[in-house]
């Protein structure tokens, strides 16, 4: 229902992808925003790109994106491009390759397409609402499920937002965890849902919608969990665009201790 979404989503970020890293491989400057976030010439030139590419192919869509001015409307549009042109800015910044570019179409406050490119490797991670999650390398493509452990639970710790109090929780787990690791942006949810992985919390208000549309409905059809701490699912195209309550990512319910 949602192949031609999709492919304008995915061509989208692959234009962004080429710009990117055009940019990676320069002396760029880096910018602090007001919410004293890093950005670069990379994040808005992917911004300009993507948004370009959306608007053009269905300029009846509203868009919401990290690198451009909010506009109220989109609350009473019922599809929403939300988009994160550049996920893993300081991971950018510091030049270790955890980035990603995250696309995501949502609608009725729903996602229902979402996009993870790795610019670096070429990955493209990719669902559609009740159309499974798929991963693409180097023009082969593979069907993705979640894990099925619930014993020698691997863990995935943010590298940027990381702090004492989820440490705290997976201190529950004891010897059910068999290993931790720090991965940066969307690639923990990517990770989890091609079974490489098990869970990954954040118990904060360090993300917001273009940090988590698109990932959710990868992980969700892969058959894994991208929920908020009370159990319930994330909404999206909300005024207040900040995931306030943290996340939780699983590949099942039986591995959530909180």
């Amino acid at each position: 229902m949602w192949e031609k979404q999709l492919a304008v989503a995915i061509k989208a970020g692959e234009l962004a992808k080429r710009a990117i890293l055009e940019i990676y491989k320069t002396t760029f400057k880096v910018e602090i925003k007001e919410d004293k976030s890093p950005v670069t010439a990379a994040d808005k030139k992917s911004d300009q790109i993507i948004s370009e590419y959306l608007k053009q192919a269905y300029p009846e869509y509203a868009i919401l994106t990290e690198e451009s001015k909010d506009d109220s409307s989109r609350l009473n549009n019922d599809f929403v491009w939300i988009v994160d042109p550049l996920d893993g800015t300081s991971n950018f910044v510091e030049k270790n390759d955890e980035f990603t570019i995250n696309i995501a179409l949502i609608h009725k406050h729903k996602v229902v397409v979402g996009v993870v490119i790795i610019p670096i490797t070429g990955e493209i991670y990719y669902a559609t609402n009740h159309g499974g999650a798929f991963y693409s390398i180097n023009g082969k493509i593979k069907e993705i499920h979640v894990s099925r452990n619930t014993n020698a639970i691997r863990v995935l710790l943010s590298r940027s937002h990381h702090s004492k109090k989820e440490e705290a929780i997976l201190a529950k787990y004891g010897s059910k965890i068999a290993d931790k690791k720090y991965v940066g942006a969307a690639i923990k949810a990517c990770l989890i849902a091609r079974g490489e992985a098990e869970l990954s919390i954040g118990l904060n208000d360090k993300t917001k919608e273009w940090d988590s549309a698109a990932p959710q409905i990868i992980l969700k059809e892969a058959g894994g969990l991208f929920i908020e701490p009370n159990g319930t699912w994330i909404t999206y195209n909300k005024k207040d665009t900040t995931n306030r309550n943290g996340y939780v990512m699983s590949n099942k319910r039986k591995n959530i201790l909180l």
